[in-house]
C-alpha cells in the first residue's frame, strides 16, 4: 500500500496539537475563551479529524496563550494558537481536491506570483493584438472593452469561477465528511442561522469577554477584528457591485463604465476602499503580532492579503484612469490580479473562510443535539 506522504508530514503536528489538548482537557482554565474549548471538553480523544475541527475552530485570538499558566518557560510549553496555525494550514492540504493540486498550498506565494506575470501578460498580449502596440498607452473613448471585449473577460472569468465552484464542492465535502456531519438538509435551519451570525460577527475574536484579541501585547484590543470586518464586509460589497455590473449589463443592457452616482459604482468604490483598507491593517497587524505567536508559513497568508491589496487599490485607480494613457495596462493588472484571486480561492488561504464556516456549523450542530464523547456520533438531546 502506498505511503500517503501529507499524513507524514502532519504527524508531529497533530502530536503536538494532541498534546496540548488533552493538557488543557485537564486544565480547563480557558473553557469560556471562545468556541474551541468547550468543544474539546466533548472529547477525550483527539485524532486527525479532530483536530482539523478544533484548529478551523481555533480564531487565533491569543486569548488562551496569554492566560496559560503552562506556556513557556513552563516545561508544557504550551502555546495553542501557533500549533493551531500550523494544523490550520495543513487541513487545507488534507482535504484539497483534487489531491494533485496539494503542491499548490506548499508553495502558495510562489505559484501567485508566476500565475500574476503570467496573466498580466498575457492580457497585455491580447490587448495589444486588439489595439496595436500603441494601442496599449493610448486614450480610448470606448473604455474598457475598448481594449479587452466584454466576451473575452466573461468567458475567461466565467470558466475561472466555475473551477472555483467544482474546486469549493469537493473540499467542502471533504471537510464535511471528516467532520462526521450528517446531511445538509436534516441540520436544522437554527444551527446554520447560528453558525453563519458568529462568522459574520467574528464572535470568536472577542477573546473571550467581547473585547479583542491579545496578539500584539498582554492587552485585547479589538483592532484585528475590525481589520477583518473592513475585509469580510468590502469583499461582500465588491462581490455586490459585481452582481449588480452583471445584471446592468444583461437585464438591463447598460454596459460599463458607470457613473459615479450608479448602484455598481457605490458599491463596487466602498467595497474596494473598505477592502484595501482592512488588508493593509491585516498585514499590519501581522508583522506586529508577538513573535511567540509567529508562524513562518512560507508567506502562504500573506499572499492572499496581497492579492487583496492589489485588486483593490488597482480596481479603484481604474476610475480614476479612464482619461489616461495608463487605462489599458491598469486594466491588465487588475484582471491578472482577479484571476490570481481566483485561483487562491480555490488553493490558498481563501479556504479558512469556508472551513471555519463548518466548523461553526458543527460546534453549534453539536450543542444543538449533544455529541457522544468519543464516537463523533450526534443524537438528539
Amino acid at each position: 500500500m502506498p505511503v500517503d506522504q501529507t499524513s507524514i508530514l502532519k504527524l508531529p503536528i497533530i502530536n503536538e496539537a494532541a498534546r496540548l489538548m488533552t493538557i488543557c482537557n485537564a486544565c480547563r482554565y480557558c473553557e469560556g475563551h471562545c468556541a474551541v474549548f468547550p468543544a474539546m471538553e466533548r472529547r477525550l480523544i483527539f485524532d486527525e479529524a479532530t483536530i482539523d475541527y478544533l484548529s478551523n475552530l481555533c480564531h487565533q485570538c491569543g486569548a488562551c496563550y496569554q492566560h496559560c499558566q503552562y506556556a513557556a518557560p513552563h516545561e508544557f510549553n504550551v502555546n495553542v494558537p501557533l500549533v493551531f496555525a500550523k494544523a490550520r494550514n495543513e487541513s487545507y492540504v488534507t482535504h484539497a481536491w483534487p489531491g494533485a493540486m496539494k503542491w499548490m498550498f506548499r508553495a502558495n506565494g510562489l505559484f501567485a506570483f508566476a500565475g500574476f506575470l503570467l496573466f498580466t501578460l498575457l492580457f497585455v498580449a491580447a490587448t495589444i493584438h486588439r489595439t496595436g502596440f500603441d494601442g496599449l498607452f493610448t486614450m480610448h473613448a470606448g473604455g474598457f472593452y475598448s481594449f479587452i471585449p466584454h466576451q473575452i473577460m466573461a468567458g475567461v472569468f466565467g470558466m475561472a469561477g466555475l473551477i472555483v465552484l467544482i474546486v469549493w464542492f469537493f473540499s467542502t465535502r471533504n471537510f464535511w465528511q471528516a467532520l462526521i456531519l450528517p446531511a445538509p438538509w436534516t441540520i436544522p435551519r437554527r444551527v446554520y442561522v447560528r453558525s453563519l451570525g458568529d462568522a459574520l460577527t467574528l464572535k470568536n475574536l472577542g477573546g473571550g469577554h467581547g473585547r479583542g484579541c491579545y496578539e500584539t501585547s498582554d492587552q485585547p484590543s479589538p483592532t484585528k477584528r475590525r481589520f477583518h470586518h473592513l475585509t469580510m464586509y468590502g469583499f461582500l460589497l465588491c462581490f455586490i457591485a459585481t452582481c449588480l455590473g452583471t445584471f446592468y449589463h444583461y437585464g438591463l443592457a447598460l454596459p460599463a463604465p458607470y457613473g459615479w452616482f450608479t448602484a455598481p459604482k457605490i458599491f463596487g468604490m466602498a467595497g474596494g476602499l473598505s477592502l484595501l483598507a482592512g488588508s493593509i491593517g491585516l498585514l499590519w497587524h501581522k508583522y506586529s503580532t508577538l513573535s511567540d505567536l509567529q508562524h513562518n508559513d512560507q508567506g502562504f497568508g500573506d499572499t492572499l492579503t496581497w492579492l487583496l491589496i492589489i485588486t483593490s487599490a488597482t480596481g479603484l485607480a481604474l476610475p480614476f484612469l479612464k482619461s489616461s494613457p495608463m487605462l489599458a495596462m491598469m486594466l491588465c493588472i487588475h484582471l491578472a490580479s482577479v484571476l490570481c484571486l481566483f485561483l487562491n480561492f480555490a488553493w490558498g488561504k481563501f479556504l479558512h473562510s469556508i472551513y471555519r464556516l463548518l466548523a461553526l456549523i458543527a460546534d453549534a450542530l453539536e450543542k444543538e443535539r449533544g455529541l457522544v464523547a468519543d464516537q463523533g456520533a450526534y443524537f438528539d438531546g
